[in-house]
């Protein structure tokens, strides 16, 4: 089920929030419960015969949890071990075995076979977040247990299909607090606020400008040569397609949240600001960025142990990072890039202190070079990440250094509309306040991780006004004239 369709607008979201208050008045656990219920369904609707797969994640992994009550740290620690690569293999088998045996096949000449495996939905993300689960219980970080509870940090509707990534401790510690259960129509204003913006940015700004990306990347694909221009919007397209895709479905996340009094984590604060690589991951996926920091970086030995092995953590962290987003070379690929990127920023870092004389700050034009040169690297890297095969995105990286050049003159979309419109979206991501400064909403993360980046462009706390609803119900009206070109988010396919 779609945030961005009739049914979940009309149907399940209004049944699901008044039963859940309904609930409230009579129990907080029966509220819980109906929400559980509720999430399930929503997953179920996707494909009623994979819900077994999610319950049965659920149950196995809240079971193994149970055991680190057990005596004896190696015991505990061969129980972590086993719950982990539990997961993983599940993950790996619906995920990468089609990919995996195609490449042996192709490497040794082989003649292994292997059904055609469908994707559960959200499987990534629900495996990392109850992977999160495990760890933090084994080192007696979580302390709240009940199964119902647990239930509902797996499956909560707002953010199972896409993430935010949470862990046990931000969500838990408002499913116990009484208010959860009482209507806060501040919330439920505000929540509705974030929601109609990301709907905004989905169903008009990042499916709007598809049609740019989506007509290169399958001429690309075809193998068709285009000329230079068309290379280059159809890639900004796609960037900008994919940057509204994925902060408007951040921004629902969120909205939804708050309808139901559960503040979610900001995983998105304008990455196309970052003035480097390593501030572009600060901001982009936030909570992805986190997990791999917390749970591969830093236990591969993160920057303790000397530069060099430092930049082989980043490399090794970055490749799964891409792999995690799908099987293929190109999700590899894209990976290797940005451990690449990474570790050169960091030697930058290094090189930087042992300068003889200080670089002091950013003037303008640094700053604009900077976020150029971010922007470049990270638009390299979205060409091959949305490329069908690393053929496909050589042809067009190629195209767009002028290598490559098929102009006959017949174009592929009409241009002034594509440059207006990729112009618009630029502009708006990189010179207008994110949706938290605009409202005035920092969820569940530090105040420091989101407060401290761009103070200057605060707008101010969203309130309770006319003006605000009027506002409010522009966007969700102005959306819902569009949904009749439904779309899944980019973000469904990972």
């Amino acid at each position: 089920m779609l945030f961005n369709s009739y049914i979940f607008l009309y149907i399940f979201l209004p049944i699901s929030l008044s039963g859940f208050y309904l609930a409230g008045k009579k129990s907080g656990e029966l509220a819980i419960l109906w929400l559980v219920v509720s999430s399930l369904f929503f997953y179920a609707w996707w494909n009623p015969h994979l819900l077994s797969l999610l319950i049965g994640s659920i149950v196995a992994n809240y079971f193994i949890s149970q055991l680190f009550s057990l005596d004896g740290k190696r015991r505990r620690y061969i129980i972590l071990v086993v719950g982990i690569l539990l997961n993983l293999a599940l993950l790996c088998y619906f995920k990468y075995a089609n990919f995996f045996i195609d490449n042996i096949n192709q490497i040794f000449s082989t003649s292994l076979y292997l059904d055609v495996i469908v994707l559960p939905l959200a499987i990534s993300f629900f495996t990392f977040q109850q992977v999160t689960y495990l760890v933090d219980t084994y080192k007696k970080e979580t302390i709240e247990h009940n199964f119902i509870h647990y239930c509902l940090f797996v499956t909560f509707f707002p953010q199972l299909i896409a993430g935010p990534i949470v862990h046990h401790k931000e969500m838990l510690s408002q499913f116990t607090k009484s208010l959860f259960y009482k209507i806060d129509f501040h919330n439920i204003s505000l929540g509705l606020t974030i929601f109609s913006i990301g709907l905004f940015k989905k169903v008009i700004l990042a499916d709007g400008i598809s049609i740019y990306s989506t007509t290169m990347f399958d001429a690309a694909g075809q193998g068709l040569v285009l000329s230079m221009f068309e290379y280059w919007i159809g890639a900004i397209a796609y960037s900008m397609q994919l940057y509204f895709d994925f902060s408007g479905y951040s921004d629902m996340a969120i909205g939804l949240g708050l309808l139901f009094g559960v503040k979610l984590p900001i995983n998105f604060n304008s990455p196309y600001k970052a003035v480097n690589i390593i501030e572009f991951w600060q901001r982009w996926h936030m909570t992805l960025s986190r997990f791999l920091k917390d749970y591969l970086y830093i236990p591969l030995g993160g920057n303790r142990e000397g530069n060099f092995k430092k930049y082989r953590n980043l490399m090794i962290t970055m490749v799964l990072g891409g792999l995690w987003h799908g099987a293929g070379w190109t999700f590899i690929l894209w990976g290797g890039l940005h451990g690449l990127y990474l570790a050169i920023n960091h030697a930058w870092h290094f090189i930087k202190l042992r300068i003889p004389f200080k670089i002091n700050g950013f003037s303008r034009i640094m700053k604009f070079a900077s976020i150029s040169i971010t922007l470049l690297a990270v638009l390299i890297g979205w060409v091959i990440f949305r490329s069908e095969n690393v053929a496909t995105a050589s042809t067009i990286l190629l195209g767009m250094a002028g290598l490559v050049d098929g102009n006959t003159g017949q174009e592929l979309f009409e241009l002034s509309k594509a440059v207006l419109g990729v112009t618009l979206l630029v502009s708006i991501a990189l010179f207008l306040p994110n949706t938290q400064q605009f409202v005035g909403y920092f969820g569940a993360n530090k105040s420091k991780e989101v407060k401290s980046m761009d103070e200057g462009m605060m707008v101010g706390a969203w309130k309770l006004t006319l003006i605000w609803s009027i506002f409010t119900g522009m966007l969700l009206s102005m959306s819902i004239l569009f949904l009749a070109r439904e779309s899944e988010f980019l973000y469904f396919q990972f």
